[in-house]
């Protein structure tokens, strides 16, 4: 358990110094879990979220989708498709503001 968010540390170790496990890099604030959408960019995964919102009008639920991009570490293995565990932290770059702690693929 590292970061006090019940997530394991990875066995493999990097030099990153925005690394949560191995660098300098603190997480404070709210935890999301997504999907991963892109990882097309160098270091930086886009995790997307879906959510119901009510519309009084209709009495129905509609859904909604928010992206947030992210830190990816060299430590941790992450595939588009794989469900993930973001934390928030200082501000890294002009997008980003949250790291991945924690993968776990999905079946099927």
């Amino acid at each position: 358990m590292a970061l006090g968010l019940n997530a394991a540390t990875p066995e493999a170790a990097c030099a990153d110094p925005n690394c949560p496990f191995h660098g300098e890099l603190s997480v404070r604030g709210g935890v999301i879990e997504g999907q991963v959408a892109s990882t097309d960019m160098d270091k930086t995964v886009v995790v997307e979220r879906e959510y119901d919102v009510t519309v009084p009008k209709y009495d129905r639920l509609m859904k909604r989708r928010s992206r947030v991009s992210a830190h990816h570490p060299p430590c941790l293995d992450v595939e588009v498709g794989d469900t993930v565990r973001i934390a928030e932290t200082r501000p890294l770059s002009k997008t980003k503001s949250h790291v991945v702690i924690d993968t776990k693929e999905d079946e099927g």
